[in-house]
């Protein structure tokens, strides 16, 4: 399983606006084939800053979702709202450390 986390960093008055495109976005999202997971953070501190972080079978579902009209559209809609560039990190988990 990959382990996709996108790091955004918006423009104060844009945020609300994200925020319905991340909204109008999420099921179809969801719903990709491949996608097991999908939830949005915000920094604590700077809330201008805000993440995706999503679950997807392979690197191979990820691309396959990142080639789409899905993703082409939302992404257009979401690339004109940074205040800074994007950071993206493709991960897998290596261990799960579960309470005993």
């Amino acid at each position: 399983m990959l382990v996709r986390i996108v790091r955004m960093t918006f423009r104060k008055e844009e945020i609300d606006t994200f925020l319905s495109v991340f909204n109008e976005a999420k099921k179809h999202i969801r719903s990709f084939e491949g996608c097991n997971h999908l939830e949005l953070m915000r920094d604590m501190d700077k809330p201008n800053i805000l993440m995706t972080y999503s679950y997807w079978d392979s690197p191979d579902a990820l691309e396959k979702y990142r080639h789409s009209e899905l993703f082409k559209s939302t992404w257009a809609k979401t690339k004109v709202l940074f205040d800074d560039k994007p950071v993206a990190y493709s991960v897998e988990r290596v261990q799960l450390v579960v309470p005993e």
